[in-house]
């Protein structure tokens, strides 16, 4: 065979490989957006469950941005009926459909399932392992990943790591940096009412720093000014998220260099050296002698330490500088975010229901005086705590939960097949009437007077900070810092909502004031 003629074969060679590839490539798309979907929807019909069709590609994401942004083009009324302006697509859904709803989230299946006893079984010992953490869009990882995002044995390995920094008496004696970063708040808003005794102030920016310096000092000793420009990133990232996973994802779209994701990227890589700096002067200041390991930070990485010398001494057996600092951006991003809302909203409601408010005021003096709260003591606060409770029950700080079947999984009646993300409202399920009476859209702490467990009708129909084995594992830390922070306010100041202020709660990740928290303040 001639030269030439080899050349023809291997052309016509590399032209069917390619043809071959490109076949591939092509069966594997119309799997993606139509055979699997359609497939996965007879499945889920078949067992009765109602909702919406299967659209090729987008499925309900235009509708979903359509009302969202239809919801968040005006102020609400001053209800706390805030469904329908947070989370309008489900509204609307679950109203047309019942509590076990189809609905598509691009080309992906996603069930909501608006019924405690199936929710209490997702979060139960015996079937939690049996769900992933879906991933909203392949560039959410930018913004946080860590154990809130893992499964399986890594994620057994990092809660087993991290367990130990959150311990109660660990996080005793953080209390002093709390009561310091307190008293910097109400001395600032102290000088704000100056002479004239009272004022009107934006309490969602003030939150946001006190929460920011709190969790930069309590978990990497450092000033809440070093550790801003992260907190800034962190929120730009967020938005950014918000508004890519409002569109389809097309596979390896995340890889063009478009104004968008080169900007997640640029965020990603400037919080990772801002954040590895950071554990590499901490790592250094620990080989010396004396070196205090009472943060986060240095808890984290004592704890790695010694799981690593349990394990045999390998370094590869603990967690690695890269899950690390992913810890230390969930530190940065879900303690600084959940008690921003959780104390925002407080006080925002507390501002429209005086007579609790003051109640709150009295059991404070009560059990403070005008003296600095002490970690003994805030066990002691029974009506804040009834308060703070019914607060996350009409304000989640995340108002759904995703998980996703990675094999064939059996909840009640229903066999869900391997692929199919379940939703869970928190928002919905803690609204419903069903579960928490007539009254289910009124501020009434009085329900959770007898505790947790007794507030509503069914178990499974509050879960704030999620449940079962991987329930947040800070929640101790940000129900005291919220504790310390509304005490210290109730001791010093009276407060209402302002007539400027405009209601308006809406999803950034968590249950942000679109338009702010604005309160007048009243020195006591």
């Amino acid at each position: 065979m001639g030269l030439g003629s080899m050349e023809t074969v291997g052309s016509m060679s590399l032209g069917a490989v390619g043809l071959l590839l490109l076949v591939a490539w092509a069966v594997r798309a119309v799997e993606w957006v139509w055979w699997r979907p359609r497939r996965l929807e007879r499945a889920l019909r078949a067992q009765g469950i109602k909702g919406t069709h299967y659209r090729f590609l987008h499925g309900d994401l235009k509708d979903m941005a359509r009302l969202s942004n239809e919801a968040q083009s005006k102020p609400m009324a001053l209800s706390h009926c805030i469904a329908p302006r947070v989370l309008p697509f489900l509204h609307q859904v679950i109203n047309d459909h019942g509590n076990i709803v189809l609905s598509w989230f691009g080309p992906y299946p996603r069930v909501i399932l608006k019924d405690p006893e199936l929710v209490r079984e997702v979060f139960s010992k015996n079937k939690f392992a049996l769900f992933e953490k879906p991933t909203l869009h392949p560039l959410g990882h930018l913004l946080v990943r860590g154990i809130i995002n893992y499964d399986g044995e890594k994620w057994a390995k990092h809660r087993r790591i991290i367990n130990p920094a959150f311990h109660l008496e660990k996080l005793k004696c953080m209390l002093p940096t709390f009561s310091s970063c307190c008293d910097e708040l109400i001395k600032r808003w102290d000088m704000h009412i100056g002479l004239q005794g009272s004022g009107e102030l934006d309490v969602w920016p003030e939150f946001q720093g006190l929460t920011g310096d709190v969790i930069s000092r309590a978990a990497f000793g450092s000033s809440f000014k070093e550790g801003q420009r992260i907190f800034q990133l962190l929120e730009e990232q967020a938005e950014l998220l918000m508004k890519v996973i409002q569109n389809v994802y097309i596979p390896g779209f995340r890889f063009f260099p478009t104004k968008t994701n080169n900007r997640m990227k640029e965020i990603h890589r400037e919080i990772r050296a801002l954040l590895s700096r950071m554990i590499e002067q901490r790592e250094s200041a620990m080989r010396k002698a004396g070196a205090a390991n009472d943060d986060l930070l240095g808890l984290l990485i004592e704890s790695n330490f010694r799981y690593s010398q349990e394990q045999g001494g390998s370094k590869n057996t603990g967690m690695t500088k890269d899950d690390v600092i992913e810890e230390c951006k969930l530190f940065y991003f879900a303690g600084h975010e959940t008690t921003t809302v959780l104390l925002t909203w407080t006080v925002v409601v507390l501002g429209m229901h005086p007579s609790w408010q003051a109640r709150a005021r009295e059991e404070v003096l009560q059990i403070f005086g005008k003296n600095k709260p002490d970690f003994d003591s805030l066990s002691q606060l029974k009506i804040v705590t009834m308060i703070l409770y019914e607060v996350l029950r009409l304000y989640p700080p995340p108002t759904f939960l995703l998980r996703k079947t990675y094999k064939e999984v059996k909840l009640g009646d229903f066999s869900f097949p391997p692929g199919v993300q379940l939703l869970l409202p928190l928002l919905f399920l803690h609204h419903d009437p069903e579960f928490w009476g007539e009254d289910a859209g009124e501020f009434n702490p009085e329900r959770f007077a007898s505790g947790v467990s007794k507030a509503s009708k069914v178990q499974g129909a509050f879960f704030p900070f999620g449940a079962g084995p991987r329930i947040c594992v800070g929640q101790n830390f940000a129900m005291m810092e919220v504790k310390l922070a509304l005490a210290a306010m109730l001791q010093h100041f009276s407060f209402e909502t302002s007539s400027s202020y405009a209601h308006a709660p809406y999803n950034v990740i968590t249950l942000h004031p679109q338009y702010g928290a604005q309160i007048v303040l009243h020195r006591l």
